[in-house]
Order: C-alpha cells, then sequence, then structure tokens
C-alpha cells in the first residue's frame, strides 16, 4: 500500500480545486436556495441578497487581490496551478450565468409572487396622479435638499464615487445651445437615505426605488436642461486594509486611517450598470475607472441588491421561517449564584440556536460580573456586533472592582469601526484591553473566569467555535463548553499569557493552539487514522467545517483515504479536495449544508481504533487559520457532551434537504431522499428537538 502511494504525487495541481471558483460554486448554492419554492417567500429573497453581499466581498477582497498580483507582475500560481490572469478570466466565466440566474428568480419568480401577497415594488410608470404629487412633495421636503449633482467638464473631473454607493448618470442637453452635443453628471445617491419609499395612500405594501423617484423629478436637478437618459450604476472598490504593524506606532490610528478610506476605497475592480446603458456612456465609465470589459457586470434588475433585506422587516409571517424560542440548557435553569457549581459538577456542551446564547454564555459572563468571589474575568473578542450584552457585563464587572482582560482583534474585516468603538468604552469602563498579536489575528472564542474559593483561586472557561455576538448565535450554527477542569485552566492561562506577551511554551497536552501546533496535531490525528486502518478495521474520519484550503492537510486526507479510511467532510464553503480520484480520494465524501442557520460550527470526530476522540474549535482547516491566527482546538470527553456530539454529526451527515455532494468534478448535486427514504434536514429536527423540550420544561 505505501508504494503505491508514493507512485502519486500529491502535490499535482490536478488533484485541488481552485480556492475562488470554490468560492463562487458556494455561492451558486446560496442562490440555488433562493429559487427552491420550499422555502418561504421572504426567505428566498433574502438568499438573493445574501449572494450580493457575498459577492460585494468576494470582489473587494479576493478579486482585488487577485489583480493586484497581476498589476505587480506575481506569477503565483493557485493550488490547480492557475495564474491570477487565468483565474480572473474563470472567475467571470462563472460568474455571468450566477448574474442570469439571480435576475430571473428576482424579475420572474419573487417580485411577482410577492405582488401576489400585497408587497409590491412599483416603478414610476406603475404610479398614478395622486401618487406622484404625494412622492413629489416627499422628494422636495426629504430628498433634494440632500442631492448634489456633478456635472462632467473640463473644470469638473470625473468625482470619486464611494465604494458601492448608488449612482445616476445623467445624459443632458442644453436645449439654448445649438450644436447636438450633450453633456454628462453624476449623482451618488446619499446613503443614509432610505432604499424604499414607502407609498402610505395605497393599500397593502407598496414601495418605490428612491432612484425611480429621484429619476421622476431630476428636471429640479437641472432646471431648463433637457434629461435625455438616466442609468443606475455602482463600483465596487479594492477594499482590502493593509497594515504593517511593525510599522504604526498607534495601531487604533492607523486602522482608523485605513477605515477611512475604505469607505472610498482603492482601486475599482468592478463596474455595475442598468442594461440600458448607452454604449458611449458605457465606455466612458470603464476608461475613467480604468476598467476593462471583463470587469463590468450589466444586469437588468435592481443595483445594490443587499438593500432588499429591509424587506424582511415587513410583518409577513406566512413569507418567512416559523419564529422559534431556543431553549435554557438544563444546567443554566439555575440562579447565577449557583452557575458555577453546575458547571464544577459536569462540563456543559451548548448547540447554538437552538440552546440559548443568552441564557448560557450571556449569563455565564454576567454571572461572574456580578459574584463577589470572582476575581478576574478575561476573554478574547472577535466579533461582538451592536448593543452587546457581553460588553455591559465585562464594563459592569470592571466598574465593581474585578480585573478584566479582554483581547480585542481590531483586524476582524469589516467589523474594525464597531470593534474601536467597544473596545474604547470597555477602556473607559476600566478594563484593561490588548489588541491582539503583532502579526497575528486572534481568532480563538475564549473566557474565563477566576473565583476565590475557600481561599483558592479556581478556574471556569467557555470555549466556543464561534464569536461572542448575540445577534448572529440567533443565525449561525455553533457549539461551546463550559468547564471547570483543571488541565484546561492550566493551559488557558497559559494561551491568555501567550497573547499578552513572548511564550514558548510547548508542553501542551489538552489544548491545540495555531500557529505553534495546531496544525502539526491535526495531521498527527489524520496520520495516525491512516496508521490504525486495517481492511477489517478501517478508521474513519468525520470533520464538520467551513472550509478545507490547507494543502498538507489535504495530502494527509489523501494518504488516509489510500489507507482505507471513511473520510466523511461537512465543509459548507470552500473545498480545494477533490474526492472520488481513483486510487487517491475514492473513500473521502465531500457534502454541504446550505439550510435556514449558516452552518458555523467545527467539530472533528477521529475513530482511532475504537478509542475515540471529538474535538471541537474556532479553526477551519485553512492557511490562514493555521498559520496566520491565534486559535484554539479542545478534546470533549465526557460521554454524554461526545454523544450530542455525535448526533450532530450523524444528523448533518443524514440531511437529504438541504444537503449538497461535491463531484470530481468541482459541482455539487444536490441530495434527495432515495425511494422510500423520508426527507430529513438536520437544522429541522434539531428545530423540532428544541421545541419538544420547551415543551416538556414548562
Amino acid at each position: 500500500m505505501d508504494k503505491d502511494i508514493k507512485q502519486h504525487d500529491l502535490s499535482d495541481s490536478k488533484y485541488y480545486f481552485n480556492r475562488e471558483l470554490s468560492l463562487i460554486e458556494f455561492n451558486r448554492r446560496v442562490l440555488l436556495e433562493g429559487a427552491n419554492s420550499k422555502h418561504p417567500l421572504l426567505e428566498r429573497l433574502k438568499f438573493l441578497t445574501i449572494l450580493s453581499s457575498n459577492l460585494d466581498e468576494f470582489f473587494m477582497i479576493r478579486v482585488a487581490g487577485l489583480k493586484s498580483q497581476v498589476a505587480a507582475g506575481i506569477n503565483y500560481l493557485s493550488y490547480d496551478g492557475k495564474t491570477a490572469e487565468q483565474q480572473l478570466l474563470e472567475i467571470r466565466k462563472q460568474l455571468l450565468p450566477i448574474y442570469k440566474l439571480q435576475e430571473d428568480i428576482l424579475i420572474k419568480e419573487i417580485l411577482p409572487e410577492l405582488s401576489k401577497h400585497g408587497i409590491h415594488v412599483l416603478r414610476s410608470e406603475n404610479l398614478m396622479k395622486k401618487d406622484k404629487e404625494y412622492f413629489k412633495d416627499y422628494f422636495f421636503d426629504s430628498i433634494f435638499p440632500l442631492l448634489t449633482p456633478l456635472i462632467l467638464s473640463a473644470s469638473h473631473p470625473f468625482p470619486r464615487l464611494v465604494n458601492r454607493s448608488l449612482n445616476i448618470a445623467f445624459i443632458i442637453k442644453d436645449p439654448e445651445k445649438k450644436n447636438e452635443e450633450t453633456s454628462l453628471a453624476f449623482l451618488q445617491i446619499p446613503m443614509n437615505l432610505p432604499r424604499f419609499l414607502k407609498l402610505e395612500s395605497r393599500p397593502d405594501e407598496n414601495y418605490v426605488l428612491i432612484e425611480s423617484i429621484i429619476k421622476e423629478f431630476a428636471e429640479n436637478l437641472f432646471p431648463g436642461l433637457i434629461i435625455e437618459q438616466a442609468n443606475t450604476f455602482r463600483i465596487t472598490r479594492d477594499a482590502d486594509i493593509e497594515i504593517a504593524e511593525d510599522e504604526a506606532e498607534d495601531l487604533i490610528s492607523e486602522i482608523e486611517e485605513q477605515i477611512k478610506l475604505r469607505r472610498w476605497g482603492k482601486d475599482p475592480v468592478r463596474l455595475e450598470v442598468n442594461h440600458k446603458m448607452p454604449a458611449h456612456l458605457l465606455k466612458l465609465l470603464s476608461d475613467v475607472l480604468d476598467l476593462e470589459k471583463d470587469d463590468i457586470y450589466i444586469v437588468n434588475r435592481p443595483l445594490n441588491l443587499p438593500d432588499f433585506m429591509s424587506l424582511m422587516k415587513i410583518d409577513h409571517p406566512k413569507l418567512k421561517d416559523e419564529s422559534f424560542k431556543p431553549i435554557t440548557n438544563l444546567g443554566f435553569q439555575v440562579e447565577n449564584s449557583n452557575l458555577f457549581d453546575e458547571i464544577k459538577k459536569q462540563d456543559i456542551l451548548v448547540h447554538h440556536p437552538f440552546d440559548s446564547f443568552v441564557s448560557s454564555t450571556v449569563k455565564f459572563v454576567e454571572a461572574a460580573a456580578l459574584d463577589s468571589s470572582v476575581y478576574a474575568i478575561k476573554i478574547t473578542l472577535y466579533r461582538t456586533g451592536g448593543d452587546s450584552l457581553i460588553i455591559k457585563a465585562l464594563q459592569k464587572a470592571a466598574e465593581l472592582g474585578k480585573n478584566v482582560t479582554a483581547f480585542v482583534e481590531l483586524k476582524a474585516r469589516f467589523d474594525e469601526e464597531n470593534n474601536i468603538i467597544w473596545a474604547r468604552e470597555l477602556e473607559q469602563s476600566g478594563v484593561h484591553v490588548i489588541y491582539g498579536v503583532s502579526g497575528l489575528k486572534t481568532h480563538s472564542k475564549i473566557a474565563m473566569v477566576v473565583r476565590n474559593e475557600n481561599n483558592k483561586l479556581k478556574t471556569y472557561l467557555h470555549i466556543s467555535t464561534g464569536n461572542y455576538n448575540q445577534g448572529t448565535a440567533k443565525l449561525y450554527t455553533d457549539v461551546a463548553l463550559f468547564t471547570a477542569k483543571d488541565s484546561f485552566a492550566k493551559e488557558a492561562v497559559t494561551l491568555f499569557n501567550y497573547l499578552t506577551g513572548i511564550s514558548h511554551f510547548k508542553d501542551w497536552k489538552e489544548f491545540h493552539v495555531a500557529p505553534i501546533n495546531l496544525r502539526q496535531e491535526i495531521i498527527k490525528m489524520i496520520n495516525r487514522e491512516a496508521d490504525k486502518s486495517t481492511k477489517e478495521n478501517p478508521g474513519e474520519i468525520i470533520a464538520k467545517m467551513n472550509a478545507l484550503a490547507h494543502k498538507e492537510v489535504i495530502q494527509a486526507l489523501y494518504k488516509a483515504s489510500q489507507k482505507g479510511v471513511k473520510i466523511k467532510l461537512l465543509v459548507r464553503g470552500v473545498c480545494c479536495l477533490k474526492p472520488g480520484i481513483k486510487g487517491i480520494s475514492e473513500n473521502i465524501e465531500v457534502r454541504s449544508i446550505i439550510g435556514r442557520f449558516l452552518e458555523h460550527s467545527r467539530i472533528f470526530y477521529f475513530k482511532n481504533n475504537g478509542n475515540e476522540e471529538y474535538y471541537i474549535s474556532s479553526a477551519d482547516w485553512m492557511t490562514r487559520n493555521l498559520h496566520q491566527r491565534v486559535e484554539l482546538e479542545i478534546p470533549i470527553y465526557e460521554k454524554r457532551n461526545t454523544k450530542k456530539l455525535k448526533e450532530i454529526l450523524e444528523s448533518y451527515w443524514s440531511d437529504n434537504t438541504n444537503s449538497w455532494r461535491l463531484l470530481e468534478s468541482g459541482e455539487y448535486e444536490k441530495i434527495s431522499p432515495k425511494d422510500g427514504e423520508k426527507q430529513f434536514s438536520a437544522q429541522d429536527f434539531f428545530l423540532k428537538k428544541t421545541h419538544k423540550q420547551r415543551q416538556k420544561n414548562n
């Protein structure tokens, strides 16, 4: 068998999928959920808006990075052997049909169906005379004073337009001039104006897009001139923040400056335009923005689709997923004063959003803040969201004289500004705020509470796969462990010391920490599974994560597959591993779950010749996670908790409703129930289980 393995060069590019194209495939699956009529109508619309948001970030970061490589003449090859130029061409090829399908679903299906349910997105030509009178008053009272049209002329160059802003290009003519020449003017619609304007004079829910109203009354922007055409367009710019930490004297000030620059963006990377835009205007825009033809996307739908998420606020329950209330885990159905005794009795594993985040994680931090026996709280914060109960609890703890330390990651992409705001609020409350480790992002999710119990210090921990964010905890699936294990406590102290200073600690027995030993431990466990695997007793690995894009880890999985190890991978998004290759990965199957909740938990199982091991982690199996971030993986020992993790893994693998199978071609096929097999959705299973448990508790 070893001889056979050596015959294959596992570094060969033919054994890998392209990271960027795999990400596009993920977004295709998101879009196809929007096409799925089994979802309520507004939920389908939500998937379409998520796709647009995802593509915005994809262009601002991934495409921008590839274009920068081309501009710099960097000849770095992707895992599958493509140059940056080749990847850009393939990205365009893959995205065009996605754009078209998104357009068709929105215009031909979702908007007409919404109209049948009394939710209308009207065009200006659909407005009656009285409607136009209403909007005329609204235009002059609430819009007109904020608009700044900019003429294009020798003394007025092309304006610097904000990244992702919605803009209108006007072709105007002066009737007093005898020549037939036209002029161009541009208007950036202020981003603080509502996109949907409600028409109160009609029954039902009637909305008009703000750009339609501006176009309708645009003659007031150009008195005495004739508007021949008005077309919307949108620019996406490079928005990646680059910080030379070793040169930045004040990291916060440097990031604040970079955030300001991001709003305007750097070089344009994409131009989206209305399909009616004339060719000469399109050429002018592409020339002044220095964009190629392949950077332009022409659409026959409203631009800036993420704005359509606001329609989710409409009170129409039948058009949305049925609401649900999470349950309070049995270990947390106690008074705050008794919570630590419960954790000391036994480790508690929670599964969000089915187990309440507020009545577990928030309660843990709030109990620590108010408990007079608690001396210290330490926590890592990556994304916490707005109006955070965790932040308020930490502030309260500091105000009560506790020693509170928060490790804030300022470089959490697109959350930098929020993180700076509440980091300063924490400091003002007396919290000791530390801004991560130089050169690394602190992505681990751990909270440590130190209590004085009978004149001895006792440590309690919360370790999670997800962020300390009460908002996303309702939308993302994650798992977390509450524990008072002394062996964990010792290494938690060491981990926090690593975050605050220089540490060369190597004697990790419980924790796997990136970039110190996590990569090595993952590969060691995969190799161990291969070494112990026999034909009579094959090894088994089940891994649930968001992304798999680490060459060394993939090669270890290939070798394990060649040794007969049965490998089941639940990878929500990017996957660079090719399953089903004869002699290489025929024992590997990859599935992806796309559903109501964003699958975010990272859970890992190794058969280990019958001595089964389960782990939870903050890290995906990606280069950035294992080399460029501080990540944490921990073992789960208690039988009732490993049983819970086993149920999660088995349920998701059994899903035949929201699951997709990755093919050797790189495409995904939807998994459907076999003949005689009942439909099974893992997320629905846990929702129903939650409902039954709540009824039982009541």
